[in-house]
């Protein structure tokens, strides 16, 4: 390894809070919930952390699409990123009602494998970390109205998901309902 790129390295690491050898930087990142999605750094002395005696009513909105059919959509991982600091914050599963809904370019997020990749070429990779949410009690649901826009038909939809009727009446009724909208 050339000089500089070892100096540029060892410089990296030192700014993320002085981890200087590579026992310490395996431990940088952890998944203690969702694993191996939604990677989190924590942070044991941070301000406004979650609060294990709460329940957390949260909205995602998933509107953008992956970087490459074959990547998982990142904001699908960032709902498990969500997960792992809650739980890791001591917040219970149960106090986490959280509902993640796809729609625009993010809804190919939600086919089947044989649909996934008859479109794209490759399995899925989204499907994992959906049955992981579903396990972990997140309702991951598509826009019923994104899914004809697509021309997909709803059996193309795998079964772990949930069509709901539209973003925007899932969005609006959990708001209702008291739930935090965080758009992603």
């Amino acid at each position: 390894m050339n000089k500089l790129l070892a100096l540029s390295m060892a410089m990296g690491v030192a700014a993320q809070g002085g981890v200087t050898h590579a026992a310490d930087a395996t431990e940088f990142w952890s998944n203690p919930t969702i694993s191996p999605y939604g990677k989190i750094h924590w942070l044991p002395d941070s301000a406004y952390r979650p609060q294990p005696d709460q329940t957390y009513s949260i909205v995602f909105a998933l509107s953008v699409g992956a970087e490459s059919p074959s990547q998982v959509n990142a904001s699908l991982d960032r709902v498990a990123r969500s997960i792992n600091l809650y739980t890791q914050s001591g917040v219970p599963l149960n106090h986490l009602k959280f509902v993640a809904v796809a729609y625009g370019p993010a809804t190919p997020l939600v086919l089947d494998d044989a649909h996934y990749k008859a479109a794209y070429g490759v399995p899925n990779p989204n499907l994992p970390l959906i049955r992981k949410l579903r396990d972990a009690g997140v309702d991951v649901a598509v826009c019923g109205q994104a899914v004809a826009e697509h021309k997909y038909q709803y059996d193309w939809v795998d079964k772990s998901v949930t069509i709901s009727l539209s973003a925007l009446t899932t969005i609006s009724t959990l708001e209702h309902q008291g739930y935090s909208l965080v758009q992603l």
